[in-house]
């Protein structure tokens, strides 16, 4: 990534769009910290991993379609 890119791709988002896209993904981040904290924890319940990774696919794909529908816009 050139130097600057991230930063003008993160201002060619619409700012509620992008305040929306940081808060997904602090939470993303923070389910994959619980996933990753259950699956080493003894006894893990499979239906608590199954419930965190579909919400966590779920955030993820919300991000990208704020990408895509931005990209869209600006086009």
């Amino acid at each position: 990534m050139i130097k600057g890119e991230k930063y003008m791709q993160s201002q060619a988002i619409n700012p509620p769009a992008q305040t929306r896209l940081e808060a997904l993904k602090m939470r993303h981040a923070q389910l994959s910290m619980r996933i990753e904290r259950e699956q080493k924890r003894p006894g893990a319940m499979d239906g608590l991993l199954k419930s965190l990774k579909k919400q966590k696919l779920a955030i993820k794909e919300e991000m990208e379609g704020i990408r895509v529908s931005d990209k869209a816009s600006v086009a």
